[in-house]
């Protein structure tokens, strides 16, 4: 089976916020909600990946310094096995805005299991919530 590295982030504002943004029309799993991030392309690191991925889909730029580490994700899709390193970040540049066509939204952590979310993304809430 195929493995899947995607990095994500939790980008969380001065007020405990988490950002999410809703998976557009014409993606699999479009209406789900996820934490930002995206493929890590060959040569990349998955902090790399991450930065690439915050300034093409929302426009703002952080450092590899200001990604920390905080869980992964493990999850059998049909078609592939996805591997997801979660990093938590606090400081960037720029203020988020949808470059793909995705909704997005500041959730309180204690408020992320009102959003539906992929299967893999699921187990990274608790997680999250005990970190902040």
């Amino acid at each position: 089976m195929k493995i899947l590295l995607v990095s994500a982030v939790a980008l969380v504002d001065p007020d405990g916020r988490v950002l999410l943004a809703q998976r557009p029309e014409g993606k699999s799993l479009a209406g789900l909600w996820e934490f930002p991030g995206g493929k890590v392309e060959p040569g990349e690191s998955p902090e790399q990946a991450l930065i690439r991925e915050l300034q093409e889909e929302l426009g703002i730029d952080t450092w590899a310094s200001c990604l920390a580490p905080l869980t992964f994700a493990s999850h059998s899709y049909p078609d592939f096995h996805l591997l997801m390193p979660l990093f938590a970040c606090r400081r960037w540049n720029g203020t988020p805005q949808s470059r793909e066509g995705q909704a997005l939204k500041w959730v309180r952590a204690q408020d992320l299991r009102d959003y539906p979310m992929p299967p893999a993304d699921i187990p990274l809430i608790p997680i999250l919530r005990d970190w902040l």
